[in-house]
């Protein structure tokens, strides 16, 4: 990419985001100015999307013939998915993560949060697949992984014995904890909630009062509402209660969880969150282009920001006739018209 660069068109700007035809300065990867235009050709440029959930490994499977209960699935250490990771070699990992991410680059996603099986190993495996993308990880690491990456992602408080340890030394070394909680049931999101977590992966079935106290204690919640439906926790809108984590404040964000089940695509899960659930568009785009608090990083459109936006061409095909780019984006789900992504992560 050039140090220095001008991008012309709808701009998506700011925090809520707002349609301006515009023309941004990149200057070194940082956003430098921003100015008003009289007009804009036929592009939106849009603040890229982070995908805050993802178990890459499980590309190696993606889409295998399968049933059977979420234990008898995805549950470590002898989930199905688990048995295929680990008769798997390193290099087929590493090229299977490498697609996803790569994948996910051309879907306009510029950075992601992996739950990472396979300890230590698994980690690099994943730092390696990512090598020279223009793609963010957040690797949160298991089975001895933890200290190799950002931090912890800790399976259900069932699944873990030494969950408390593990999340009392991820504290004490500053990196982050996550877990997964309220997938099958809520009887283990107050025990994860105990453990003072950095994020919250699913809470399909949390009750109203931890909601209310995930909301007090500002604990961001990812949701992963289509793999939820795949894999038979949900059947409805009532779970993951999407409107009631907005109603009460939750930070909340939105991952598409395995890859075994589901394409890493950001784009396609807001639209089914928008179609099943009947969340605001403004709601959801903000929920999946703010970044990702928990590691520092935004996806806002201003200055002073990284350039992390992408662009559509809109001159072909019907969204031209658009009268609102946020809401286009979230329903129609136009991936296959980004013509450009411009990712300095």
């Amino acid at each position: 990419m050039d140090t220095e660069a001008t991008y012309t068109g709808t701009g998506l700007i700011g925090d809520p985001p707002q349609p301006c035809p515009v023309t941004i300065e990149v200057r070194r990867g940082i956003i430098t100015r921003i100015e008003e235009e009289s007009s804009a050709p036929d592009r939106w440029i849009c603040p890229a999307f982070f995908n805050a959930h993802t178990h890459l490994a499980d590309t190696v499977a993606m889409d295998l013939h399968c049933s059977g209960k979420l234990e008898d699935l995805v549950t470590p250490p002898d989930g199905l998915k688990h048995q295929i990771l680990r008769k798997t070699s390193s290099a087929q990992l590493v090229r299977a993560m490498r697609a996803s991410v790569q994948t996910m680059i051309s879907g306009g996603i510029a950075g992601f949060a992996d739950f990472r099986e396979g300890g230590a190993e698994g980690v690099f495996n994943l730092q390696d697949a990512c090598r020279q993308l223009p793609c963010r990880p957040v690797i949160l690491g298991r089975d001895g992984g933890e200290v190799h990456g950002d931090g912890a992602g800790i399976s259900s408080v069932r699944d873990v014995k030494e969950y408390e340890n593990i999340a009392g030394q991820m504290k004490r070394e500053g990196k982050l904890v996550a877990f997964h909680a309220g997938e099958r049931d809520g009887a283990d999101i107050d025990a994860a909630l105990s453990c003072d977590p950095d994020l919250l992966v699913h809470c399909t079935h949390a009750a109203p009062y931890q909601i209310r106290a995930i909301a007090d204690a500002g604990i961001p919640v990812v949701v992963c509402p289509r793999s939820n439906f795949l894999l038979g926790v949900t059947q409805s809108a009532a779970h993951p209660p999407v409107a009631e984590m907005i109603r009460q404040g939750v930070d909340l964000y939105f991952g598409t969880d395995n890859v075994m089940f589901v394409n890493p695509d950001i784009m396609q899960e807001i639209s089914f969150c928008h179609t099943v659930y009947g969340i605001e568009p403004n709601d959801l785009f903000v929920a999946a282009t703010k970044g990702f608090s928990p590691a520092g990083i935004t996806h806002t459109i201003k200055p002073g920001n990284h350039a992390n936006f992408y662009m559509l061409d809109v001159s072909k095909e019907n969204l031209s006739f658009s009268h609102d780019p946020v809401a286009s984006v979230v329903k129609r789900t136009p991936s296959r018209q980004i013509c450009a992504t411009i990712f300095y992560v």
